[in-house]
């Protein structure tokens, strides 16, 4: 992974996580928040493959939350101060939308995996590739279709496009 992705992974699950909550607990919300990351990480790889891919990220900046929440119904909610919601410049909303894509259909979830891994499955990835019942219960929220359909429909075109046939990425 690219370093200068960092912060944009981590805004980005941390977005992810707070719009779709787990419920049942610290061990719930730690194991969604790992697939949260693990989808986010996947779709951050693919939008921005190479090294220069992520460095104009850096420059021009990843576009931050604000039609996410709104389309979500969270704008303006929660009343923190400017400070506290700095993190939500970091989200990208396209990388938002290929993680719920991927939260929600495995089989796509497995070719993009495979697109960055060669035809491989590593286990860093396992979480995201065969959650188990504890997993899916944990983030049901973040996982279920008719929730994140909104999110996810708004970039789906473009991943599938970059996980169309023939098209191999440049890491």
């Amino acid at each position: 992974m690219h370093a200068d992705l960092s912060p944009v992974i981590a805004a980005t699950a941390q977005w992810l996580t707070h719009a779709y909550p787990a419920t049942g607990g610290a061990l719930a919300c730690a194991l969604s928040e790992v697939q949260a990351r693990q989808a986010v990480t996947v779709a951050a790889r693919l939008r921005y493959p190479t090294p220069m891919d992520a460095g104009l990220m850096g420059v021009s900046g990843p576009g931050g939350s604000a039609r996410l929440d709104w389309i979500t119904g969270t704008d303006g909610m929660g009343g923190a101060d400017a400070e506290e919601e700095a993190w939500r410049t970091w989200v990208d909303e396209v990388v938002v939308s290929w993680a719920a894509c991927l939260l929600t259909d495995p089989a796509l979830a497995a070719r993009a995996v495979a697109a960055l891994t060669e035809g491989g499955t590593p286990a860093e990835f396992r979480r995201l590739l065969t959650p188990d019942d504890l997993d899916r219960r944990a983030a049901a929220l973040l996982r279920h279709p008719d929730l994140v359909a909104p999110v996810a429909a708004m970039h789906r075109a473009e991943l599938d496009t970059r996980l169309g046939p023939g098209q191999a990425l440049v890491a």
